[in-house]
């Protein structure tokens, strides 16, 4: 009978045992622990939104631009996007979210994306006085001008983006080229007169109409300077 009470005890504390191991591990191995950060433990860290795998991007490394492809998209545990981009030239970039300057989608025809990956790396190291005489984009100080009125009688709130330019000038919706076309022109320093830059995540995004007494005083300022060289002055 004694024997038969100390095995019975026995299995009871092997089983109890075997129990305990069983939930350690699954408790020290918790998935959710990489997206916390040093916050407490219920905090749950917002990852932060992300350009697609795929998508063509101008970017800058140690003060330089680059034109590349995302080749992969991962987030930091503090929830910032990261990604991995390759340029023309193979060449692989380690590069934070706060350092892609502009975006655009991959066709999905290989031949297409081809094309359009060759235009982005030309555009890219062209000249502004190329820039707006671009076939595609073709901008006049007067349509600048008028741009600017017409996004100045909109109010204070309206935000002008490189899509709606092109609608508003050229009347017809934009391809990725032009509104790259257009992103790039709204940056220059003639854009610069009439236009003040709107930044979202360290990125130009969009562009506000300055007031009539800051459009005269930033023309008078940059004619000081550029009178011979740009028919703005003249206008």
């Amino acid at each position: 009978m004694l024997r038969l009470i100390i095995a019975t005890l026995s299995l009871s504390s092997l089983h109890s045992a075997s129990a305990f191991v069983a939930i350690t591990p699954f408790t020290a191995t918790s998935s959710t622990s990489c997206i916390h950060s040093k916050k407490d433990a219920g905090d749950e860290v917002v990852q932060q939104q992300a350009f697609a795998a795929g998508s063509f991007v101008e970017f800058t490394e140690k003060k330089r631009i680059h034109i590349g492809k995302i080749d992969m998209v991962e987030h930091k545990t503090s929830g910032g996007a990261r990604y991995q981009v390759i340029d023309s030239g193979g060449k692989k970039f380690n590069v934070p979210d706060k350092d892609i300057r502009y975006s655009m989608m991959c066709p999905n025809s290989p031949g297409q994306a081809n094309k359009l990956y060759d235009e982005f790396c030309a555009v890219q190291e062209s000249p502004l006085s190329s820039i707006q005489q671009a076939a595609s984009i073709d901008i006049s100080t007067d349509l600048l001008e008028m741009a600017w009125e017409e996004a100045a009688e909109e109010g204070e709130s309206h935000l002008l983006t490189p899509a709606s330019f092109i609608e508003l000038v050229h009347a017809h919706a934009g391809s990725s080229m032009e509104k790259y076309l257009a992103w790039k022109f709204l940056q220059s320093e003639q854009s610069h007169i009439f236009f003040k830059e709107i930044k979202s995540n360290g990125r130009v995004v969009s562009f506000k109409a300055k007031t009539r007494k800051a459009v005269d005083a930033a023309k008078e300022m940059f004619c000081r300077t550029h009178q011979d060289e740009n028919e703005i002055c003249f206008v």
